[in-house]
């Protein structure tokens, strides 16, 4: 089968929509004859993975940004996990062309349209860990879901929030710089009830954040190198956490971007790979978000388990 792209043509602020049909000459020169979905709705990415997975498509490339990418992924893992498989037997490929980025930078992508197409005509594949999260909705329902690059709760759900708010209209970096500096000053501190397990030892934690993120890529927030230990093929997620006052993080911020918070006394970092996390200030609960893979989903409490080497991914 050929390869299919799944387009978000919402993503980058709409502009993917509009270049698209332009994009695809380019595209077939280099990856040769492509089919093409364009999705309609929210989640409708997943969907149309699923059905290509179940399918037998060999490759499914995700055009958009990294909520188009956690989609897609989302779709493949429901294809796994209904065949009762290991391993998804569909490669994941990736066009990046959103507002955040994070993942492609990762797996070390140049963001060019030639280099993505390069890449997913190359062939050349690595086995990722996926997360498998178990969460409560906005609207009080429990949802399944999993994630490719990062979790985060707490102000990274604020900073989410707002960024949709600004319609992704001011450009990746400069959107989420502008929405995590607002995110901190409306953060709160939550404390949490955290039990976490790592090479079968369970601990259980009682920590006051603002913010805990559960990394299998290195960057968030459209290059912050939340991570720099990460890496998506090894087996565990690299938990990190934030807290301490508003103007000592505001102070933090700008070093996330070359992966030096780590060395400042209210960052903390431990490696996981099953995390269950509660909210025991119940007052947080309208600051204290989840952020999947750059997109607001819902809240605490969630329950987190990496499934490792189990998805494909076409890279450099």
């Amino acid at each position: 089968m050929k390869p299919l792209f799944i387009v978000n043509p919402r993503s980058g602020g709409g502009r993917t929509g509009r270049v698209f049909d332009n994009m695809r000459g380019s595209i077939e020169k280099i990856v040769g004859p492509i089919d093409v979905a364009f999705t309609e709705r929210q989640r409708h990415a997943a969907d149309i993975a699923k059905e290509a997975a179940v399918a037998g498509r060999e490759t499914v490339v995700a055009v958009g940004g990294d909520g188009s990418i956690h989609e897609v992924t989302c779709g493949l893992m429901q294809a796994v996990e209904a065949a009762g498989a290991a391993k998804s037997a569909t490669r994941l490929g990736v066009l990046g062309q959103g507002t955040g980025g994070d993942f492609r930078r990762t797996i070390g992508i140049e963001h060019r349209l030639d280099r993505y197409c390069e890449v997913i005509a190359g062939g050349k594949t690595r086995d990722i860990d996926v997360g498998r999260f178990s969460y409560q909705a906005l609207d009080g329902s429990q949802q399944n879901a999993h994630f490719t690059n990062i979790l985060s709760v707490g102000m990274g759900g604020l900073v989410d929030r707002y960024v949709a708010d600004m319609g992704r209209s001011m450009g990746g970096t400069a959107a989420y710089l502008f929405a995590s500096l607002r995110g901190i000053l409306e953060s709160v501190e939550g404390r949490l009830k955290v039990t976490v397990r790592h090479a079968a030892k369970e601990q259980l934690q009682h920590m006051n954040v603002r913010l805990i993120a559960i990394c299998n890529g290195r960057f968030f927030g459209s290059g912050m190198e939340v991570a720099p230990m990460a890496d998506p093929a090894d087996g565990r997620f690299e938990v990190i956490t934030m807290g301490g006052p508003k103007m000592s993080f505001i102070l933090t911020l700008p070093r996330v971007y070359s992966g030096k918070h780590l060395s400042h006394p209210d960052a903390s970092h431990f490696p996981c790979d099953h995390i269950e996390i509660e909210l025991e200030n119940e007052s947080a609960g309208d600051r204290f978000l989840l952020d999947v893979d750059g997109e607001p989903l819902g809240k605490l409490p969630i329950t987190i388990d990496l499934v490792p080497s189990v998805l494909p991914v076409l890279v450099p």
